[in-house]
């Protein structure tokens, strides 16, 4: 499995590791300017309803993903493909093409990841958080 959850993070440190890609929504309102919605220090880590990835798993995941994950939006506000060290924020018009490439594609563990993107709907956009 690549994709991982927790129901607390007890569980997730119990699991054995605090190296992960998190995978988050963003609960900003729409109209955030994209400046604040990357700023580190707009996000929090570690929440229960992220998807987790172990950083083990991280060729794995640039390997399946990285063609998919291809146009995150940086810290610095550049774009390009998943930053595995930093802030990727992904915007709501996004996850609809996300999800028909994973239907296409179906990469390893794909149901999981177009499950939490089908909830990532209701929300603006969501980040993949590097180690």
């Amino acid at each position: 499995m690549l994709f991982h959850t927790f129901s607390s993070q007890e569980e997730r440190r119990t699991f054995g590791s605090s190296d992960f890609f998190e995978l988050q929504f963003c609960r900003m309102p729409q109209k955030t300017e994209v400046e604040i919605i990357v700023a580190a220090d707009s996000i929090s880590h570690w929440l229960d309803d992220s998807l987790y990835v172990s950083g083990e798993d991280g060729s794995v995941f640039m390997q399946e993903y990285g063609g998919i994950f291809d146009c995150g939006i940086y810290n610095n506000l550049e774009t390009g493909t998943v930053d595995l060290y930093g802030i990727n924020y992904y915007e709501p018009d996004f996850i609809d093409t996300a999800i028909v490439k994973l239907l296409s594609i179906r990469p390893i563990d794909y149901e999981t990841l177009v499950e939490w993107l089908n909830t990532a709907q209701k929300y603006n956009g969501f980040y993949i958080l590097g180690v």
